[in-house]
Order: structure tokens, then C-alpha cells, then sequence
């Protein structure tokens, strides 16, 4: 819905044909999530009425042999007629069960991407039904992409879409996390440290603003390294890296802070205990602080 939302956003000729839902439903969700997109853009294409009923089912012919072939025709005659430039087609788990011979659900498919107007981008869709892999379809197809979601002994789902095929392009590998939010899908595309080069303007010490801390540390904390404060509860870690923000601000530097284990206000308030105010740090934006779930956030998303 997004990819065809974008589509009216542009002012594309669009047509989302649905086979499963029915087009009160996908309005509903679109709505939900702000899409732009309204009864013109939906084509349903389903059972109607009559033909669920027990005297409207077929009892000499197999479905497939009438039901799948009004079905495609319909969606070839709007396409015909409107010619769009995004078509989705809402799901080929639909037309596989009316074609029950792989065959014909392979050229069925065929048919429906050959049949699409020039510079029309086709996206079906398949919701993994079916007990065996469609890799004929996967060769058939430009482009496959694949979304999953991985079950957590504790905490949200992880949701994660991979890019198993993309004729022509050189596309990035592996699992990628994403969130559905209000608005719609939210990708975090996997971090490639070799594509993040050493682009300091400043190669001196970070200092913390405590001389004898910094004297320990070589001057300082050495910029783009990494450090790890550890020891046991209430020795002090949480304080010194507080003090190391609180010196980057006052230098005219910007530095963010993620913490897990209390809320802001608690680490706002035991800062004030230590006579170190964050707040108007804050205020100016040379301080950030974010308090994350990790119960509530994939890894992905924390970038």
C-alpha cells in the first residue's frame, strides 16, 4: 500500500488488485496509517456473493477452469483500461489454488506481468502458504523480496526483510530489520563499517574536564575509539561518562547518550546531585539522551 500510496503521491496511474481482502479492508488499514489512497486505486477481484453460496459452486467443472480465468480477465481489462505505471496484485496465493496444476499458475503469473502496460513495476505478493518453495516463480520474476519475523523468548518480535534477487543491480546482501508504524513500513538497511571512512576534522584527546582522569587516559580518550567502563554497581561508571558529555558540550560539541536500565528524570536528577545540570545542555541540543526498551527495540533500529 505504501508503494502504491507513493504512487498517487507522484501522480502515477496506480491499481491495487486484491484477490483475498476486500477492498473496505485495505481502505481501512490505509486510512489507519494515513495512505493516501481511495476506492479508485482498489480493484477487487473476488468471490461475489452468489458464488459462495452452495448453489452457486460448481459441481462439474473445476474451478480453475472458470474462476481463475474470469479472474485474471478482469484484472487484464483494468489494466488494459487504465494502464498504470504501479501495479500490485494482492496475493498469488489466491491464483496457485485455483490453478492447482503448477503449470498453469506459472503462466497465469506470466500473463499477468507480460500483460502489464511498458514501464509498469509489478508487485505481487504471496503470503508462503503453499508446502513447497515457487522457485520457478522466483525465476520468472526481476526481483524477490522476502520478509519474515523472528520469535523472541522475551520482548517484540523482530521483523526483517531480506533482498534475495535483484536483476541489474548490485543490491545489499543479508537481513535488514524494519517496524511497521503509523505511516507505514520503516527499513534500517544493515551497517557496513567499511563504507563509514575516518572523516575527523579534530585529532586531539576527548578530554572528560577532570585533569587527573585525562592523564590517565593519555591525555584523553583518543576520538573514533571505542571504551568500555566497567565494574560493579555504584563504583562510579555512569558519573564518568556523564562527565565526559557534560565536557563535550561545553567544547561546543554534540554527544548522545542511550540508557537502559533507568528513566531520564532519574539520570537528570542524580546529574543535579553531582552538581552537573544537564538541562540547559539539553535545551541547546549539544546533549541528547534516549532511554530504550531493549526488550522493545531490534538491533537494527538502534543506529
Amino acid at each position: 500500500m505504501q508503494f502504491v500510496a507513493e504512487g498517487v503521491k507522484r501522480g502515477e496511474t496506480v491499481l491495487y488488485a486484491t484477490l483475498s481482502e476486500s477492498g473496505d479492508e485495505l481502505l481501512a488499514v490505509a486510512e489507519t496509517h494515513s495512505l493516501a489512497l481511495d476506492e479508485s486505486a482498489v480493484l477487487e477481484v473476488r468471490p461475489s456473493e452468489q458464488d459462495l453460496r452452495p448453489e452457486g459452486q460448481y459441481t462439474v467443472f473445476h474451478p480453475a477452469e472458470v474462476e481463475l480465468t474470469d479472474r485474471v480477465h478482469t484484472i487484464m481489462a483494468e489494466v488494459e483500461r487504465r494502464k498504470p505505471s504501479r501495479l500490485v496484485i494482492d496475493a498469488l496465493s489466491e491464483v496457485r489454488m485455483l490453478a492447482k496444476d503448477p503449470l498453469r499458475y506459472r503462466r497465469q503469473v506470466l500473463s499477468l506481468m507480460e500483460y502489464a502496460p511498458e514501464n509498469c513495476t509489478v508487485m505481487l505478493l504471496d503470503d508462503r502458504s503453499s508446502r513447497y518453495a515457487d522457485l520457478e516463480l522466483h525465476s520468472i520474476v526481476h526481483g524477490v523480496v522476502s520478509l519474515s519475523r523472528l520469535s523472541r523468548d522475551y520482548g517484540r518480535t523482530i521483523r526483517r526483510i531480506e533482498v534475495t534477487k535483484l536483476r541489474g543491480s548490485a543490491f545489499r546482501e543479508g537481513f535488514h530489520d524494519y517496524v511497521i508504524r503509523d505511516g507505514g513500513v520503516v527499513v534500517f538497511p544493515r551497517l557496513i563499517a567499511a563504507e563509514y571512512g575516518d572523516e575527523r576534522e579534530d585529532s586531539s584527546p576527548a578530554s572528560s574536564g577532570i585533569p587527573e582522569l585525562d592523564a590517565l587516559a593519555g591525555g584523553g580518550l583518543g576520538r573514533g575509539t571505542s571504551t568500555l567502563l566497567i565494574g560493579p554497581a555504584g563504583c562510579g561508571k555512569t558519573t564518568l561518562a556523564l562527565r565526559w558529555l557534560i565536557a563535550a558540550a561545553e567544547r561546543g560539541e554534540n554527544s548522545t547518550a542511550f540508557i537502559f536500565e533507568e528513566t531520564i528524570g532519574t539520570l537528570m536528577g542524580r546529574a543535579v546531585g553531582l552538581s552537573m545540570d544537564l538541562t540547559p545542555h539539553i535545551a541547546s541540543g549539544r546533549i541528547k539522551i534516549s532511554h530504550l526498551d531493549p526488550a522493545e527495540v531490534s538491533p537494527g533500529e538502534l543506529r
